[in-house]
């Protein structure tokens, strides 16, 4: 049966995914990870407990409790000092990279580390953070356990002969494990997983980080309870146009605070550059600042989880509101500047919820907390540049549906706001004062979409095999020598591939065995077993094989019949491909114009397609 006219058969061996059969042994090893980072992140959040009863209110118990209460006056101000203090000697004996919020630490071991992680730091972090949180540093538990659940999945992984790309998958398989247990939001920490640290939207990756995620968020059930972390009251899920611009509005200031935020952070990181001491001394001095902060301000102290849920019930009063936003927000930059240890989703909750309440007075009233959930959702996705995580994380803290048209037109506008005005995130910032630099852009890419038929080259010399060497170099040589073509393929009678054979190797040859050519044919030279491109094959492959094989330009064979010869590709002809898609970027045209429409709308076809054919 014939094909229908204007229809090509699919390409065989091309399909949507590449993925292979061995996710299925990675996701099961994934979901042995997910259960082991639920309990790490149970094991974390009672050691901040812990700390924070002994350190602030001299009792044994692993209950993470409010700060705001502590009545110990001057004290609160050594307190943080000292837990800085043990910090940079953990830091300095230890491992360094136990340092900063736990984001920007996965991600570099991902991209230069090989997602190998010491254990040692595996240790440290989640002591170090527990240290820092429970002397009252003004950080959440999510960027720590992010970095130790992905250091136990990459230990898991290094026990194991598996590739860079599959312990990277399982490294994020322990990071979203622990953000799922900790907060019970396995979606939002798979989203996390994609716009922060795969680096890549495929199902190899996908599968086990999402099976994880589920697994860990199914033990936190049993291990932390499966309510909402802070729950909400009902809002409407209609909020009208004067509603929407109000999102707008808390956008826009998201934005811009988040703009704040992330210059603040960098400019503390400076000054503490500046000091004529040791990098080990600086926690402690950040430690001074926060307890100095704590003192005026105690609600600023610890993870503050208590002063999230008095924003979202919109019981929070005008002093706290401006406390969180002002002192609060110099207690985080100074600390995190400082390079002690601990995370940054609950303080930006907290000083965006703070944002909320304050543009809550100019705003419709649309229920208790509306605006500032909205707004901690903005400045999560403006400042970590994870829009999609910041209404996800959002839903899932709070259960509230509603919300979400509000959520997202609010998030997209921070995000657009800081693509636009900072060149690098509060995350990517330190990967790139590290030396490195990373582009967060996914598309796919254009060599995946075009074939190697549509750039090859067919007007190419070839060489018969049975040509004297002798022949070839009285007739050839001079016109050989002024060829721009590179690779010459040598072929039979009926156009089939013997071999190839380079232009320096050729004339290198003739030049110096003159004296076999009368014996030697051109077969008798060739590097008989090439490497070939199909014309139906895509050019990322072909690139791929290239790089492999330290190759520039290959053969290109029909699929159907494997030795004949259909053209030569080189890597000039990849470039050339590139140069379309920049065009197609670039370039700006008119697609339809009015006039060619109303011209086919005043010549209509007089005559019905059919009768027409049936006319002589």
């Amino acid at each position: 049966m014939r094909a229908r006219r204007g229809y090509r058969r699919s390409e065989p061996g091309l399909g949507d995914f590449t993925t292979r059969p061995r996710v299925i042994a990675i996701s099961a090893i994934a979901v042995v990870i997910g259960a082991l980072s639920a309990l790490i992140a149970l094991g974390l959040l009672r050691l901040i407990g812990l700390f924070m009863n002994l350190f602030f209110y001299h009792r044994v118990n692993t209950t993470v409790v409010s700060l705001a209460n502590e009545r110990l006056g001057l004290m609160v101000i050594i307190i943080p000092a000292i837990g800085g203090l043990v910090i940079g000697l953990m830091a300095r004996y230890g491992s360094e990279r136990i340092r900063g919020h736990g984001i920007p630490e996965a991600i570099e071991a991902i991209l230069i580390g090989g997602s190998r992680v010491e254990p040692r730091v595996a240790i440290l972090k989640p002591l170090s953070s527990a240290l820092s949180i429970g002397t009252g540093g003004p950080f959440g538990a999510e960027g720590p356990i992010i970095m130790t659940g992905g250091a136990f999945g990459s230990i898991v992984a290094q026990f194991i002969h598996l590739s860079s790309v599959e312990r990277k998958t399982l490294l994020v398989a322990g990071a979203a494990g622990g953000m799922s247990a900790t907060f019970g939001t396995p979606l939002a920490a798979v989203l996390l997983s994609v716009e922060l640290l795969l680096f890549e939207w495929k199902p190899r990756s996908l599968l086990p980080v999402a099976l994880a995620s589920t697994t860990a968020a199914f033990l936190r059930h049993y291990l932390l309870g499966s309510p909402p972390l802070f729950p909400v009251p009902p809002h409407p899920s209609f909020i009208g146009p004067v509603g929407l611009l109000g999102c707008v509005l808390i956008g826009l200031s998201a934005g811009a605070l988040s703009a704040a935020l992330t210059t603040a952070v960098y400019a503390s990181e400076d000054a503490f550059g500046k000091l004529p001491i040791h990098w080990m001394w600086w926690p402690a001095i950040g430690g001074c600042v926060v307890g100095l902060g704590g003192f005026i301000f105690p609600d600023g102290l610890g993870v503050g989880y208590s002063t999230i849920g008095a924003l979202l019930n919109g019981s929070a009063t005008t002093h706290v509101l401006l406390g969180v936003l002002f002192i609060k927000s110099v207690m985080w930059a100074v600390s995190l500047g400082s390079g002690t240890s601990g995370g940054v989703l609950a303080p930006l909750l907290m000083i965006g919820g703070a944002l909320g309440g304050i543009e809550a007075g100019i705003l419709p009233a649309e229920g208790a907390g509306f605006w500032p959930l909205v707004s901690m959702a903005a400045i999560l996705g403006g400042t970590m540049r994870s829009p999609l995580t910041g209404v996800v994380f959002m839903l899932e803290l709070t259960h509230d549906g509603g919300s979400l048209l509000p959520l997202l037109l609010a998030v997209m506008v921070a995000y657009g706001f800081t693509v636009l005005t900072l060149r690098r995130s509060i995350l990517t910032e330190k990967i790139s004062r590290h030396g490195h630099h990373l582009t967060r852009e996914y598309s796919v890419d254009p060599l995946e979409t075009i074939f190697v038929r549509e750039v090859m080259r067919t007007d190419i010399v070839t060489l018969p095999g049975g040509m004297p060497l002798e022949e070839l170099a009285m007739v050839h040589t001079t016109n050989l020598s002024g060829q721009e073509q590179r690779l010459f393929p040598v072929v039979g009678d009926d156009r089939s591939l013997i071999g190839i054979i380079s232009r320096s190797q050729l004339l290198s040859l003739v030049e110096r065995d003159r004296d076999a050519l009368p014996t030697r044919t051109v077969a008798n030279v060739v590097h008989g077993n090439p490497v070939v491109a199909s014309v139906d094959e895509t050019l990322r492959a072909v690139v791929y094989r290239m790089a492999e094989r330290n190759v520039t330009r290959l053969p290109v064979i029909e699929r159907a019949e494997p030795r004949r010869l259909a053209g030569i590709v080189s890597l000039t002809d990849l470039l050339q491909a590139r140069t379309r898609d920049l065009e197609s970027e670039h370039r700006r045209e008119r697609g339809l114009r009015t006039s060619a429409l109303m011209s086919r709308r005043r010549a209509p076809d007089p005559q019905p397609p059919e009768r027409s054919r049936n006319r002589p």
